[in-house]
């Protein structure tokens, strides 16, 4: 049924520009219309063929497929075919033959059956290391591309400092930095070199969604005008002006009263007229008819669809509603312009262009191709370095390592101790199976329509819990077992059990923390926020009963976000940290309790302790974080548990006083400061080396400190490496407004370096000065968003 096969548009040696403008001349008002729209894997296909109404459903066409793998139960040679299937039906049988975009979630990987698993990002984050971030994204990116998918829906950049919120373990955690410099590691890798053989990364939220009131899913976020954009946009700007990020996918929230899906000064203002991003804005999940149903701003469908559009939403996900009858009569009646119209499509069919679909619609599906790449040993190599180098050590009194030649029985205990599911996050494919299945049966917010032939019977997971792992390092040991609760049940009677098998043992180490997924047994995930940060269910309970035994207590949290009483953690004689690591974490956190690995996690935000503190975040105003004149709460100190940047080691460090220099610097100039960090220790250990600055004196008053630079770094027992940072003056400034226009300039004056471990152990660097020339305040345009550091070898 195609035709022009001759057509401008078919010729690869043209322009992109060319192409785009060649086809687009060509097509009806519904072939346009089909190209911001999508469908769930599950409306086109049932197992790996078409199903009959995917004929009428595809006849002009279609932009998007929504996660052939992640909503379903394919294995890659599956997922691959219907890929496949949809691609040829579109190519041979629409009159322009275009193919369509499929995307997946790819949160800790790419979300599929067959695909490698990492940790959540919470996880990657606390490994602050941008590096690894990247191996890891491009091996998602040839997973994905392996199966047919192109495009994927992260990095999720929203700063958190509300734990509170469900989806803390989806982010990078509470720094601006921190997250723009591992958002910008992912974009980097899953895009790779160039699109053609990459696939597109989809920043999101955007923006301040993880800033919601309450620490509450979908709820406004009240976010002063610079605090957005020295904080929520940055990660955002970094990755569009720093990285070449080619998709955007809004937040569901509102800000000061307008949706971001109807926010054309951040889509369209900010986005592409400020910062030029040329990509595709891609809608949250339902979010276009939540304009009408949710916000109540829109009146209809055809509304909605109109004032999205025009905000700057390229394609309605995750199935084609708003953007069908609805958009094309917005049109027709002149409530909307062909022109916004045409802008979306051309949008859309740029990146299909850049993505090569016109020349490589198919993949091979065969199993010894798939194989290759989803899976790969190398892959599964990478997830169990990511997994160790994750893990964060929050407190020790010397139990660990543990010595397996001076133990006779050892306890393990708890509800996450014995269960291979929790090491998955809320985006993997695990916690997505779930929830059809909860959507099918019980509960159907979003009308998605689940088919009752989709197999949802059986979730594949990889096998290995805690207590199996520890099996294997402590040979000669006896281990007993007890779960002693579930995660979120109010259920006693096994704790009697607990106490009476860490009561005959040498130390009990104790499994606890969350179930994160999306369903309503989760305790963690999207739509999983909770009241207080205490642990789950009776698991408090649970750790003071143990703690009474006066046996050894050696708490493990396996979790979405911080968790724990300060009575929890002070009863322990040793924390690790392990958020949800995936199926390699168990090996990490076994390696880790009897010293064969070295934890070198720190963490990426702040521990608070106790709901009633929050927010807790290390970068304070002035006048911030502190009753003022007392300093604490009535009741309880105003600082954190454990810092933001915190994490120990089982060897010792110390950094050499650290040097600055120049003294003074002007724009386009980079200060240099070199600091030797020592390992004192008799164990090779790594350190995170982190560089924050203060402007003591501005025009706007500065937070206390700002993380600028740090760098993991592995240093041998006795050793001594060199590190040079260089931090350009024109990444020192602040957002200022003159006349209502915002602008971000640096101020002349003295800035102060800090060098340290952690943002509560940091040691004065020295100081420069910025100077600016006759103007005391000069407008960047030029601007710096990131430090470089060279680092010696080991002396």
């Amino acid at each position: 049924m195609t035709t022009n096969d001759d057509a401008s548009y078919r010729d690869p040696s043209l322009s992109v520009g060319q192409r785009v403008a060649d086809l687009l001349g060509r097509m009806t008002l519904a072939e346009k219309v089909a190209q911001l729209g999508s469908a769930w894997v599950f409306e086109l296909a049932k197992r790996d063929e078409l199903r009959p109404e995917a004929a009428d459903r595809l006849a002009d066409g279609l932009g998007q497929v929504t996660r052939i793998s992640g909503a379903s139960n394919a294995d890659a040679v599956t997922a691959a075919r219907v890929a496949n299937a949809i691609q040829r039906f579109l190519v041979d049988h629409t009159r322009l033959g275009i193919p369509a975009i499929v995307h997946e979630e790819v949160c800790a990987g790419l979300m599929a059956r067959d695909a490698t698993v990492f940790p959540q990002p919470i996880g990657l984050a606390s490994t602050w290391s941008p590096e690894r971030v990247q191996e890891m994204a491009d091996v998602v990116r040839r997973e994905m591309r392996a199966i047919g998918a192109h495009q994927g829906l992260s990095p999720v950049l929203d700063i958190c400092r509300d734990p509170r919120w469900g989806r803390t373990e989806e982010t990078f955690g509470e720094d601006p930095q921190l997250v723009a410099e591992l958002g910008l590691a992912f974009v980097a890798g899953l895009q790779g070199s160039e699109l053609a053989t990459g696939a597109v990364a989809t920043a999101k939220h955007f923006v301040g969604y993880g800033a919601s009131q309450g620490g509450l899913n979908w709820a406004p976020a009240f976010v002063p005008a610079r605090e957005l954009r020295e904080v929520q946009l940055f990660p955002f700007e970094v990755a569009v002006r720093a990285g070449g990020l080619r998709s955007v996918m809004n937040g569901y929230h509102e800000l000061d009263g307008i949706p971001c899906a109807a926010n054309a000064s951040l889509l369209t203002g900010v986005l592409r007229e400020e910062w030029g991003f040329d990509g595709c804005v891609v809608a949250d999940y339902f979010s276009v008819r939540q304009l009408e149903d949710y916000h109540h701003l829109a009146a209809d469908g055809r509304e909605a669809a109109a004032i999205a559009l025009t905000a700057g939403i390229d394609v309605e996900l995750p199935s084609t509603d708003c953007y069908a009858g609805d958009l094309i009569a917005a049109v027709e009646s002149g409530r909307l312009g062909l022109d916004v119209v045409d802008r979306s499509v051309a949008r859309v069919l740029r990146t299909k262009f850049e993505l090569g679909l016109f020349e490589r619609p198919f993949v091979d599906e065969s199993a010894t191709a798939i194989s290759a790449e989803v899976g790969s040993s190398a892959a599964a190599r990478l997830a169990d370095e990511l997994a160790a180098a994750s893990l964060v050590l929050l407190r020790n009194d010397g139990v660990l390592p543990l010595d397996p030649a001076t133990l006779r029985r050892v306890a393990v205990i708890g509800p996450n101790a014995d269960d291979d599911r929790i090491l998955h996050g809320d985006y993997s494919y695990a916690a997505h199976v779930e929830s059809l299945r909860e959507m099918r049966s019980t509960d159907n917010t979003f009308n998605v329509p689940v088919p009752d032939d989709l197999d949802l019977d059986e979730v594949v997971l990889p096998a290995g819990t805690v207590r199996s792992a520890l099996a294997e390092v402590l040979t000669g040991v006896e281990i007993g077992f007890a779960q002693g609760c579930t995660v979120s049940g109010s259920g006693t009677d096994g704790i009697a059990d607990a106490v009476a098998e860490a009561a005959r043992s040498d130390v009990a180490i104790v499994v606890v923390g969350d179930k994160s997924g999306l369903t309503n047994d989760a305790t963690a995930g999207e739509a999983r926020d909770r009241s207080s940060l205490d642990l789950p269910g009776v698991q408090e309970q649970l750790v003071a009963a143990v703690a009474a035994t006066g046996t050894p207590l050696v708490l493990v949290h396996l979790g979405g976000r911080p968790a724990g009483s300060v009575a929890a953690h002070e009863s322990a004689a040793a924390v690790l940290e392990a958020w949800i690591p995936g199926p390699s974490g168990p090996a990490a956190i076994a390696a880790a309790l009897v010293g064969e690995l070295n934890p070198g996690g720190k963490l990426p935000l702040s521990f608070p302790r106790s709901a009633g503190h929050v927010p807790v975040y290390y970068r304070q105003k002035r006048s911030g974080g502190r009753s003022h004149w007392k300093g604490d709460y009535a009741d309880a100190p105003v600082s954190p548990l454990y810092a933001f940047g915190h994490g120990l080691s089982y060897t010792t460090f110390r950094l050499e006083p650290a040097v600055v220099g120049p003294t003074t610097a002007r724009l386009g100039d980079d200060v240099v400061v070199t600091v030797d960090v020592a390992n004192t220790g008799d164990r090779d250990g790594d350190e995170v080396v982190q560089l924050y600055i203060r402007d003591p004196r501005a025009r706007i008053t500065r937070p206390l400190l700002e993380l600028k630079a740090f760098a993991r770094v592995p240093v041998p027992a006795g050793a001594m490496r060199r590190l040079r940072f260089s931090v350009p003056v024109a990444q020192l400034g602040y957002h200022d407004e003159v006349d209502g226009n915002v602008r971000y300039v640096v101020e002349a004056g003295e800035i102060e370096v800090f060098v340290g471990s952690a943002s509560d152990r940091l040691a004065a660097a020295g100081s420069f000065q910025v100077e600016t020339g006759k103007m005391p305040v000069v407008e960047v345009t030029d601007k710096a968003f990131r430090s470089t550091v060279e680092i010696d070898p080991p002396t």
